[in-house]
């Protein structure tokens, strides 16, 4: 492991009670496997609970953000937030990785990559973090991690895609392109702000601010968009 469970805890802003908890939820069955002797059982189980945890912290979530979206498409956004390779980004970002116990030949076949591997164990996590703290703490420790993401689902699901519009326009108008310039990226890991410009040619029509680079760059073009208006 390349931290400690103390300092892995710190760096992703956890403090577990039972820390057996955390370390069940890092052992993966094929270490359990491995090593019969160890006290710890696999984080199977965790992970169930874990999956059932998340669904409900997502779904009450946009329940109360979307008062008047209808459940079709609720069910597409929780769909979009919980499908493996979104947790599996979340672990990736905390660097849960490295911090997987694995036997040596799930380790030599990318298992410490695999997104079924992080997803799991992503929601191993938060299975552990409700039986050692309870609903609310898996609350803080989830959503404002998935809150880029819901960011990205719902401007790609809505058909004012600024930067597309603004393509649009810049090359019919100028023909050149924009580019777009990363400015600034501020906050922790799990809560990043990006501040991004649109450029077209050398001249900077934009900047944006958002929850991930994706959404800063749609702000900056928008905002674009707005002062070409005017």
């Amino acid at each position: 492991m390349i931290d400690t469970l103390d300092t892995f805890q710190k760096r992703i802003g956890l403090t577990f009670n039972d820390s057996e908890l955390l370390l069940r939820a890092l052992t993966h069955r094929s270490f359990a496997n491995e090593h019969p002797d160890e006290p710890h059982e696999d984080n199977e189980r965790l992970e169930f609970l874990g999956d059932a945890i998340i669904d409900f912290i997502v779904s009450e979530w946009l329940f109360e953000q979307f008062p008047d979206i209808a459940e079709g498409k609720l069910t597409r956004l929780r769909s979009g937030l919980v499908r493996t390779e979104s947790l599996a980004a979340l672990a990736r970002q905390a660097d849960i990785g490295p911090m997987l116990r694995l036997s040596k030949g799930e380790e030599e076949h990318g298992g410490r990559e695999r997104d079924s591997n992080l997803c799991g164990t992503f929601e191993a996590i938060s299975g552990a973090l409700y039986r050692d703290q309870g609903l609310e703490a898996v609350r803080a420790f989830v959503r404002p991690r998935l809150a880029p993401r819901l960011e990205e689902l719902l401007i790609s699901d809505s058909d004012k895609d600024a930067k597309s519009r603004l393509q649009e326009w810049s090359q019919s108008m100028l023909n050149l392109t924009p580019s777009y310039r990363v400015l600034t990226i501020e906050g922790p890991e799990h809560a990043r702000e990006f501040t991004v410009a649109v450029l077209i040619g050398e001249d900077v029509f934009g900047v944006g601010n958002g929850r991930s680079k994706r959404v800063a760059e749609q702000e900056a073009a928008r905002i674009a968009l707005e002062a070409l208006a005017d």
